[in-house]
């Protein structure tokens, strides 16, 4: 009989069928993404974070990367001026990168535990501006991930020629995909795979800097000749002026304002930094502005000492491409060295292009987090994989720059147009917001005056550049930028009112349900495993699992002898944020279920309790689900969940469907589930 069910489908309480198509999926997955993280191992933030030196390779690549584009595009719009003014030029991209860096050391003082631009915004200024901030971050990261592996492509496919063009966009398409599952597995293990091409980048790109200047030392005065005569024939000249020059200076400036791209990364990923959190994260600061600074401004010298003119339109090669073939045709590398050279440099620039996308899916997807925890954004976003990565946040990130690049069609110079202006968004609402903080505090800090100094400085700086390059790419599609992080802060408004309609509501359950009067001799008896048992899934000590409670006592009145509370502690990015996370959520779980405890004995029910830990609340809860049933053979499972009069696509975005998916699982078992509705009109 029992073959006979089983070749039907039908199986006993309990007992399950093998899911080939299921374990080969599952097989799949481990390949791919990779094991489970435990959380029960000690050492497990230890195995996650980042040494500073690790930290830099996959934050830093970003701004490192922008020396690929920014610099050059700089450099070209200064025409037939460079020769006088490159040099101001180097300096000023130089003098910024060090101001904002130096900025983001003091906001890491402030804000360890991470959030960078947005909640710098939002604990300085106010919530809603710092949604602002949050939204800009969001949408630059996803350009990021666009722009980075479209200039990839652009530097790749410069080498193999005008038949290989009609591949570049799928590459890039392919190349998104595969960060996705790269990410999936964990920061951590996506860095280390990607560091030897970081390592190249700064060996080939310090040689072409380094000899660059070598090889035209002899020729310092020549060059200072060259500034100082192009300075006063420019100036006396009624065409262009001081004021000329200076706008002049200023236009070139603005326009490789991507160069400084990728500064605030550290700020907003604190969690993944090794301890001591802060040292470590002021280190990676420290080789990121060097490294950042002395290459952006390097290679601008290295255009200006051999001479390298800005390609026309339409031509494949870059002008880092050309300054490599004529740094090697200058130092006479005889044909088999010079096209390894040149090979090696414009790969290690495309790879590092690829590592910079890394930024993207590092910082975007922990930005949604906070923004989730804080129900700006659906609250699902703050969910972390097994393998402890924002797994909702990387597939969005993901899908966004696979959108964008499909609508720019991998156009690098339209992605920089967009590039630059969210970034600098957040740079200036996070200066304004710590001048305020020093002002603030003046009174209390003696070094009030030297950190405000130094973020009033970063303010004019910051707000200067985001007005220009609004005001000079407008018409150019700078507005469909601002358009689309508007749209984005409207989303999330609207989101963070239901939720807060959502709240109101439940804190008056919580204010009736959770004030019960005890009796005053409480039941302190030991639940009974041979009796029937109510096992109440609960989260945080609430109305609603007080009212899934005393519904499971309406809903077969005087059938149960015992409760028995179940909950899990999900490790989100909120939570997950050093060593003691994991034992502090234990801590606090347990602690809430002791309070069901105490309020099902003082009504005279026996009661015990259940905890675990876990990234997947339906995956741990079955599993101790399956546990309590074997502890108590007469158990049936209640959950309670948010019924809504009229429920829409929005009710069913913005709340989870843990109750219905672990029934699902559970009835598959062969055990009885019950969810009790509380109605929300």
């Amino acid at each position: 009989m029992l073959e006979e069910e089983k070749r039907l489908g039908v199986v006993a309480d309990g007992e399950q069928l093998p899911d080939k198509g299921g374990q080969w999926l599952q097989k799949a997955r481990l390949i791919m993404v990779g094991k489970p993280r435990d959380l029960q191992d000690q050492t497990l933030f230890h195995s996650v974070s980042l040494v500073a030196f690790l930290a830099w390779v996959g934050l830093g690549a970003d701004g490192l990367s922008s020396s690929c584009y920014g610099p050059s595009e700089s450099f070209g719009h200064l025409g037939i001026h460079a020769s006088y003014l490159a040099v101001f030029l180097g300096l000023a991209i130089a003098g910024t990168v060090f101001v904002i860096a130096a900025c983001y050391s003091h906001i890491i003082e402030e804000f360890p535990s991470g959030g960078g631009g947005y909640l710098v915004a939002s604990k300085l200024l106010s919530n809603r501006i710092g949604v602002i901030s949050g939204c800009a971050l969001l949408v630059d990261y996803v350009l990021t991930i666009t722009v980075s592996i479209a200039a990839a492509g652009d530097a790749v496919f410069s080498l193999l020629g005008e038949n290989w063009v009609t591949w570049k966009l799928p590459c890039e398409y392919g190349a998104i995909v595969a960060l996705i599952v790269l990410n999936l597995r964990g920061v951590k293990e996506s860095v280390q795979i990607l560091m030897p091409v970081f390592i190249l980048f700064l060996i080939t790109h310090a040689i072409l800097i380094l000899g660059s200047i070598g090889l035209h030392l002899g020729s310092a005065g020549e060059v200072a000749h060259a500034v100082t005569t192009g300075l006063r024939e420019n100036a006396s000249d009624p065409k262009v002026g001081i004021f000329g020059i200076l706008g002049i200076l200023l236009y070139a400036y603005s326009m490789g304002s991507g160069t400084y791209t990728g500064l605030e990364a550290v700020s907003n990923s604190m969690p993944v930094m090794r301890e001591p959190r802060v040292a470590t994260a002021k280190k990676t600061m420290r080789y990121m502005a060097w490294s950042l600074a002395l290459t952006a401004s390097g290679l601008i010298v290295a255009y200006l000492l051999l001479h390298i003119q800005a390609p026309k339109e339409g031509d494949p090669e870059t002008m880092n491409g050309l300054l490599a073939k004529d740094f090697v045709r200058v130092i006479g590398l005889p044909g088999w060295g010079a096209t390894a050279f040149v090979l090696a440099t414009l790969l290690s620039e495309g790879t590092l292009l690829f590592v910079a996308a890394q930024a993207g899916f590092i910082d975007g997807p922990r930005v949604l987090g906070y923004m989730a925890h804080d129900s700006w954004m659906p609250r699902w976003f703050a969910n972390l994989s097994e393998r402890l990565a924002t797994h909702n946040g990387i597939l969005l990130m993901g899908i966004s720059a696979l959108t964008a690049l499909w609508y720019t069609a991998g156009s690098t110079t339209m992605l920089v147009l967009f590039y630059s202006i969210n970034v600098f968004i957040t740079f200036s609402l996070s200066m304004i917001g710590m001048c305020r903080h020093w002002w603030e505090i003046r009174h209390e800090n003696r070094l009030w005056v030297k950190r405000l100094a130094l973020f009033a400085f970063g303010t004019v700086l910051c707000v200067g550049i985001l007005i220009s390059n609004v005001w000079m790419k407008w018409k150019d599609g700078g507005w469909l930028t601002l358009a689309v992080t508007s749209s984005l802060v409207i989303i999330a408004y609207l989101i963070h009112y239901y939720y807060q309609g959502i709240g109101l509501k439940l804190k008056k359950l919580d204010e009736t349900l959770t004030k019960l009067v005890a009796l005053p001799d409480p039941n302190e008896a030991d639940p009974d495993p041979a009796k029937p048992t109510a096992v109440i899934l609960v989260g945080g000590y609430s109305g609603l699992g007080v009212h899934t409670m005393l519904n499971s006592i309406r809903f077969v009145p005087g059938h149960f002898s015992n409760f028995v509370f179940v909950s899990v502690g999900v490790v989100d990015s909120g939570n997950f944020k050093g060593s003691g996370a994991v034992e502090d959520l234990r801590q606090y779980t347990e602690d809430n279920l002791a309070k069901y405890v105490a309020l099902s004995r003082s009504l005279g029910m026996p009661a015990a309790s259940f905890a675990a830990i876990g990234t997947d609340a339906v995956d741990v809860l079955e599993e101790v689900c399956l546990e309590v049933s074997q502890a108590f053979p007469k158990s049936t499972f209640f959950a309670g969940q948010l019924v809504f009069h009229k429920e829409t696509w929005v009710d069913r975005l913005l709340h989870n469907q843990t109750a219905f998916s672990l029934q699902r699982r559970l009835q598959w078992a062969g055990f009885p589930m019950v969810i009790l509705p509380c109605r929300v009109r």
